[in-house]
């Protein structure tokens, strides 16, 4: 089972998510993949390891997502919280985004034990005007679409209620 949540910022997806995964039997190992920054962003870390609690193993994955995703040899659930995040630290590092996706998408398509996916869906707001930013939102546009055909369940959060895609 595979199962992409999609949302805007705050609108539910990292809780909904979490509460979708422990559902499943343990162990359940958390994929973050975000990086402390800043003062704001390590509060924002903090935050989010004490609402997952002990129920879950966490690892820190800000790059080699697809390689630590092959890697897994065995739990109830995984959840990548989030892609969005993932893609930006691609950007920053300027990592070669095209063969990340693809062995992303691959190790997606060949993970064998319950897997949630965490996302944004930033293609309702207006077009950006910098090349930059508008290159990030037309790839992750784009990634969310690859996954999503990778997946069996796909919600959509608005205002912290889940729609079913």
């Amino acid at each position: 089972m595979k199962i992409l949540v999609l949302g805007g910022i705050k609108s539910g997806k990292s809780n909904f998510a979490l509460k979708l995964g422990n559902e499943f039997p343990e162990p359940r190992i958390f994929l973050a993949t975000a990086q402390a920054f800043n003062k704001e962003m390590a509060e924002k870390i903090k935050r989010h390891r004490r609402e997952r609690g002990q129920n879950w193993h966490t690892l820190e994955v800000p790059l080699e997502l697809p390689q630590i995703l092959s890697e897994i040899e065995s739990c109830g659930v995984a959840l990548i919280d989030c892609l969005t995040v993932w893609l930006g630290n691609l950007f920053y590092h300027q990592k070669d985004v095209d063969s990340y996706l693809k062995s992303l998408l691959d190790s997606i398509k060949n993970f064998s034990y319950p897997l949630i996916i965490v996302s944004n869906e930033i293609g309702l707001a207006p077009v950006p005007a910098d090349k930059e930013i508008r290159m990030f939102a037309e790839s992750l546009g784009l990634l969310n679409q690859k996954v999503a055909r990778l997946c069996e369940r796909t919600y959509l959060m608005v205002a912290g209620r889940a729609l079913i895609i």
